[in-house]
């Protein structure tokens, strides 16, 4: 076993830089290998974040298809479903200013505005991606407060869920 020390370098003296310890079982012969790993494991938040979203949002446990095939292409469909979820939470912060037009279509993110923002007038031009996210993330219950921060997974699956649901019924509320 090989334990690799890491410690943040902190730019801003007022944050106490992050320590931990890495133990692996992989070898390790120089600072390149140890590089490599604390890179990979850096990744561990992602994959439990794919597998909240999956088994919280999608709530892939509770399926009870009696067929494996049937379970195995559920799991992979959910699995889209929630790195969709995913890139669309991480990308908004990424890149707030980009036009929401990059993930949604035309008529999503006309819906999308019109119901976060109670209004019947649906804006002519797209609209930052920031503002989508804080839009869907409305729909999902977020207050917007400035001790908020920025919208969490929970709350984007949740005004997803509730913009698509409004999208499939909306030719029949007209």
């Amino acid at each position: 076993m090989t334990v690799i020390y890491v410690k943040e370098v902190q730019e801003d003296r007022n944050i106490e830089p992050i320590e931990w310890l890495l133990a692996t079982n992989d070898e390790v012969n120089c600072f390149e290998d140890a590089y490599s790993k604390v890179c990979n494991y850096i990744q561990r938040w992602k994959i439990e974040r794919f597998h909240y979203t999956l088994k919280s949002g999608c709530q892939i446990e509770k399926l009870q298809e009696r067929s494996k095939d049937k379970t195995v292409l559920l799991v992979l469909m959910y699995s889209v479903i929630s790195v969709m979820i995913l890139n669309l939470t991480y990308l908004a912060r990424l890149c707030p200013d980009a036009d929401c037009d990059l993930i949604f279509e035309e008529d999503e993110w006309q819906v999308l505005y019109r119901a976060a923002n109670k209004t019947r007038t649906p804006p002519s031009e797209p609209y930052s991606l920031g503002e989508a996210v804080e839009y869907v993330a409305r729909l999902g219950g977020f207050k917007g407060a400035k001790s908020d921060g920025f919208p969490g997974l929970k709350v984007i699956w949740l005004g997803l869920n509730k913009l698509y649901t409004l999208l499939a019924y909306r030719d029949y509320l007209v």
